[in-house]
């Protein structure tokens, strides 16, 4: 009784009214007087933990910086590499649409030499000149298109490759090993990695299985 006349603002708070307002300021009052005393013990260990070591913080920033330029440099060399193979794919491949026209000029010149009787060119001086010049011309053409990348697919006696090949039919013939190129009916063409034409093939049924050598061999020939 005699502490609370002497400091009422330090009465047991339990017993603190809250419909009462005068309660309420002190209960108020109370609470920030005890946030702040927390606050500055708070402030008051981070400026000892500062004194005894000054440079944590630069040491922390530092990492920090160190990580971000680790990243940034990782960033930079992907997207590096990543330019390189964009532009080397760009080189290579520029062409391929071009190169796709220009095969089917090559095969209607192609059959423009195949429907000239033999006889014709030998009884004709000027049919036979007029031939050599479309074969020579058709003949430039290829060269050039190898010139970009572009090469020829001629697999007769190898395994058969969905991925560069078309089975048009099968050939029975218990002699040769099974699935492997007997007949090509048009020549497949390719751009670097990537198939251009695929070859359109007649493939062998009824052999044996294909040896993985003798398609090595086939390959390297």
């Amino acid at each position: 009784m005699t502490e609370e006349k002497k400091n009422p603002e330090t009465a047991d708070l339990d017993k603190r009214d809250l419909n009462n307002p005068r309660d309420r300021d002190a209960l108020k009052k109370a609470a920030d007087d005890f946030l702040k005393s927390r606050k500055a013990e708070a402030m008051e260990e981070v400026a000892d933990e500062e004194e005894i070591n000054p440079f944590a913080h630069l040491v922390d920033e530092n990492a920090a910086l160190k990580d971000q330029l680790l990243r940034l440099a990782a960033d930079m060399e992907n997207l590096r590499k990543r330019t390189l193979r964009d532009v080397a794919d760009a080189k290579t491949y520029a062409v391929t649409n071009f190169a796709r026209d220009m095969l089917g000029v090559s095969d209607n010149l192609r059959r423009a030499l195949d429907a000239i009787p033999a006889e014709s060119l030998v009884e004709d001086s000027g049919l036979k000149g007029l031939a050599d010049g479309v074969d020579l011309t058709e003949r430039s053409m290829l060269q050039a298109l190898e010139r970009h990348g572009v090469t020829k697919l001629d697999p007769e006696g190898q395994k058969f490759d969905p991925n560069f090949h078309q089975a048009m039919f099968e050939v029975p013939n218990p002699d040769v090993p099974n699935n492997t190129v007997v007949q090509v009916v048009q020549t497949g063409y390719a751009i670097g990695d990537r198939v251009l034409r695929p070859a359109l093939v007649g493939v062998s049924k009824g052999g044996a299985a294909r040896a993985p050598e003798a398609d090595d061999q086939a390959k390297d020939a």
